[in-house]
């Protein structure tokens, strides 16, 4: 009796081609050379939208600067054509040229607008390539993806700089329950520290340097940093800033982590009325002696994305909206001293003397960063690359502070997993010149705690 021999055949994996839109560019300017050895194609539409975003000085108009140059870079009619290298080890660039929209999406979308084109653009080169390489449509547009789902086209958000969950991110704090009273006992006596042994074996000797305990058992709690330097527990009380207390435990570690001199990235998020940017303000001033200047900013995001040249007025009223929550939070510190004290009157010095500056992101550009206490707020609203950009740029001596709210975002196109205040989280936890706290508590009011929570 013969056995009849059967191999199993393996399907072979194809190459993929991935055709990017305009604002994954416009979010990261190095992206085409994230998609490793395979293929990237930019549409010539791509290419005028970005033409439009040329002028400016935000981060997006610097980017898509960048991304012009780099093309000009590339010389040859094989960009146009077969489509040039990106070096060993790299697929190819290519530049689609398409000819108005095909029929087969004309028939499901009748207006011809970019997206159209971009997705004419994706049909026709998976028609082209059928059963060689895999066409995948890059876009940080949601709509964008389900249309060319629609038509059959596999979509993709560009998640390179993006975290896995929002939900497991660093929150920079942890409770020990049952903990040694003896060594909760030593925390209590000079000099307010203990060796961390006791915690690492707690946690199977796996602690991120500059974490926060609230260590406690059924007689007695204390508040803890974690030194990983000296290996050490230290005690943690409340420090008062410039008039300003904190009122939980959070706020008490994010105050000791923005006035420890050792710790030079600082990042606070939480919801509104947490008391981030307050603390970072109060704190900053507090510190002022440390440094030359204090630097205050936010990136400019208005609402529903209405370009800010078209609001009226000159330059200075444009931004003064923006920028008054800032204002505000300065407002409140000063209001802590009588007009005549010399707290409350050093703070007016400061801004006449330009020693404290608020004002947008965009007005830092270029400035020079040596010993300076740098607060960017509302920093959910930037991408991994500008926050990269920015602490790149930070001399000896500085000090910087992201505040934000990662459920709270107002740029079109990030959310709480690609914004670049989470990436920042994620990417820097466990270094030692860094330390993070997130904020839960409201402490603004009643009222706007029941609000937050409730609506």
């Amino acid at each position: 009796m013969s056995v009849k021999k059967t191999t199993a055949t393996k399907t072979k994996k194809l190459p993929k081609t991935f055709v990017l839109d305009t604002n994954v560019i416009l979010h990261d300017a190095e992206s085409i050379n994230m998609f490793q050895e395979n293929d990237v194609i930019v549409p010539l539409t791509v290419i005028e939208e970005l033409d439009q975003f040329k002028r400016g000085s935000q981060v997006i108009n610097l980017n898509a600067r960048q991304f012009a140059r780099t093309l000009d870079s590339i010389t040859g009619s094989a960009l146009f054509n077969g489509g040039i290298s990106m070096g060993k080890g790299r697929g190819k660039l290519r530049i689609a040229i398409s000819k108005g929209i095909s029929p087969a999406i004309r028939d499901v979308f009748i207006d011809d607008t970019p997206d159209h084109r971009v997705l004419s653009v994706a049909f026709e080169w998976q028609n082209k390539l059928k059963n060689k390489s895999q066409v995948i449509l890059v876009t940080k547009d949601v709509n964008l993806r389900m249309k060319a789902k629609a038509l059959g086209i596999l979509a993709e958000d560009y998640t390179t700089d993006r975290v896995k969950s929002i939900e497991e991110l660093y929150s920079g704090k942890g409770i020990i329950e049952n903990f040694d009273d003896d060594v909760l006992l030593s925390l209590f006596h000079p000099p307010y520290e203990v060796s961390a042994g006791k915690l690492l074996k707690k946690l199977n000797g796996e602690a991120l340097p500059n974490k926060y305990f609230i260590l406690k058992n059924q007689q007695r709690s204390v508040l803890a940093h974690l030194n990983s330097t000296r290996e050490k527990l230290i005690k943690i009380d409340k420090t008062t800033v410039y008039g300003i207390t904190p009122r939980n435990a959070e706020q008490t570690f994010a105050v000791d982590a923005l006035i420890n001199p050792d710790i030079r990235l600082v990042s606070l998020t939480g919801k509104a009325g947490t008391g981030k940017t307050l603390l970072a303000l109060a704190s900053a001033l507090y510190a002022k002696k440390n440094y030359r200047q204090i630097f205050i900013a936010r990136p400019i995001v208005p609402l529903s994305n209405k370009d800010i040249g078209f609001l009226p007025g000159d330059v200075e009223s444009k931004l003064a909206p923006y920028m008054q929550p800032l204002w505000d939070n300065l407002k409140v510190i000063q209001d802590q001293f009588q007009e005549h004290d010399k707290q409350h009157t050093a703070i007016d010095a400061m801004i006449k003397e330009q020693k404290l500056v608020i004002e947008p992101l965009s007005y830092i550009r270029g400035r020079s960063l040596q010993r300076i206490f740098f607060i960017v707020d509302e920093a959910q609203n930037l991408t991994p690359h500008e926050i990269k950009t920015i602490i790149t740029r930070v001399g000896e001596g500085s000090k910087i502070v992201f505040t934000g709210d990662i459920y709270q975002i107002d740029h079109p196109y990030l959310d709480g997993q690609s914004n670049g205040l989470s990436y920042l989280i994620d990417r820097f936890k466990g270094q030692k010149l860094y330390a993070h706290i997130n904020l839960e508590k409201g402490e603004r009011s009643e009222l706007a705690e029941l609000a937050s929570n409730l609506l």
